[in-house]
């Protein structure tokens, strides 16, 4: 128990001793500058804005071009596995087709025996 308030009265010191500046940073965002009676405050709320946004839409652009690139390249990796593919459904066509040829030449062989055959009988 003693510890625990150790622990506690410490972490209390800590938080006291850190300064106030540090503890309200100011996030980068937009803000409502309307609000703002100096020009001079407005005029730097606006140009906060500006510049916030031109950063996140430079990182979102960069992001965008990033994510385009890598499906191109995977496009470019599915276009030479189908062509590839495209090379073997050809080769088993030719093959195919080979093969259709050479019973072709067969059964007509066989056919020329058999008729023979029949006539004899």
């Amino acid at each position: 128990m003693r510890l625990r308030i150790f622990f506690a009265a410490l972490a209390f010191s800590l938080l006291i001793a850190i300064p106030a500046e540090l503890l309200a940073q100011d996030v980068p965002g937009i803000e409502i500058c309307t609000v703002e009676k100096a020009m001079d405050r407005r005029t730097s709320c606006l140009q906060s804005n500006v510049d916030f946004l031109q950063k996140t839409i430079s990182k979102l652009s960069a992001d965008h071009q990033q994510k385009l690139d890598a499906a191109n390249r995977q496009i470019e990796a599915l276009k030479v596995t189908v062509a590839g593919l495209q090379k073997v459904v050809a080769d088993l066509q030719a093959s195919h087709r080979q093969m259709a040829d050479d019973l072709k030449k067969v059964e007509p062989a066989k056919g020329a025996i058999a008729p023979a055959k029949e006539g004899a009988k």
